[in-house]
């Protein structure tokens, strides 16, 4: 699959031929650098490694130095790797959003959601409180209600929806719009959010 790393900028808005207002993601995708392409004959499977953002030489490992002294790149900070990517270039060539992509395709798109700590059912489910009281709950307003049976099966069932940690976890949003590449800034508008905060590493892999 196809694929390129990018960085969330942020949120926009453009006007499309109709004047709709369509609420956008910008994310600006610099050129990647292929740092491995790995083939049938050495890893068993085909694919091509990608390489994003500049990093320091100081904090990257003598293991990882030496991996993308191979490739003649100098050291990133994000690499991700894509499978079945099959493109005309060898390891230390750039591939550049107009390799991957064009307006009008669909796309996934890959981050991680912002962390939101420890949240109770409310907002981490979307429980309703008081209003819509369930089985067990009497007078509490964002109490989870009842959680279990009686003396069968005597313990709580894997899966039940409790309080616990919200967010920082890897989502994926399918079959997302491209709806504008400015090619000379780097950047794409997706049609729609990401998940992640502004700064974080995203994944663009066209569907």
């Amino acid at each position: 699959m196809k694929g390129i790393i990018g960085k969330k900028i942020g949120m926009t808005s453009v006007f499309n031929e109709v004047g709709k207002n369509i609420s956008c993601t910008v994310v600006e995708a610099a050129p990647n650098v292929i740092t491995q392409i790995k083939t049938e004959e050495t890893d068993g499977y085909f694919a091509m490694q990608l390489g994003y953002g500049e990093a320091k030489e100081k904090n990257t490992s003598n293991q990882m130095l030496g991996h993308f002294a191979k490739s003649g790149s100098t050291p990133k900070h994000k690499l991700v790797e894509f499978r079945d990517f099959e493109i005309a270039k060898k390891e230390g060539d750039v591939v550049s959003i107009t390799d991957i992509l064009s307006e009008g395709d669909k796309v996934h798109a890959v981050g991680t959601s912002k962390g939101k700590g420890f949240q109770g059912v409310v907002k981490r489910h979307g429980f309703r409180g008081v209003g819509d009281a369930t089985h067990g709950q009497h007078n509490r307003l964002r109490a989870p209600g009842s959680i279990g049976a009686a003396s069968y099966p005597a313990k709580v069932m894997k899966g039940m929806r409790m309080a616990g940690r919200t967010g920082g976890k890897r989502n994926k949003i399918k079959n997302l719009e491209v709806v504008k590449i400015l090619a000379d800034k780097n950047l794409i508008l997706i049609k729609g959010a990401i998940p992640g905060h502004r700064g974080s590493f995203v994944i663009i892999e066209r569907a």
